[in-house]
């Protein structure tokens, strides 16, 4: 079974950084995209960045610059380096990974930028 766990969540003060860290088991390689999403209070959720299958990268544009996802294969672990943080960061961040036509999502970890 697929089994996502997020971790590095937290406070920090605008123009911080923090880095999330996704940890998959329950068969996972290198050769299932896996991503990272975001849900702000009252809001619906949002992709932020993935890695995908075949090595490439995306991200949505109000992060290009300063966020940065990256993947150790070794660790079926996907990470997400968080840059010159803003208030409008604020949300819970979630993982997911795609195997086969399924999509599983981890619990989420809780982000807060105060303004």
């Amino acid at each position: 079974q697929v089994q996502l766990v997020e971790s590095g969540g937290g406070l920090v003060q605008p123009g911080g950084s923090l880095r999330l860290s996704c940890a998959a088991s329950g068969g996972i390689s290198s050769s299932n995209a896996m991503g990272w999403y975001r849900q702000a209070p009252g809001k619906q959720r949002e992709f932020v960045a993935a890695t995908l299958s075949g090595g490439g990268t995306n991200y949505r544009d109000s992060v290009k610059g300063r966020f940065t996802i990256s993947r150790d294969n070794a660790k079926n672990t996907v990470y997400l380096q968080m840059n010159s943080l803003k208030p409008e960061d604020t949300a819970v961040y979630y993982c997911n990974v795609a195997k086969g036509p399924i999509v599983y999502w981890g619990k989420g970890t809780q982000v807060t930028v105060p303004s």
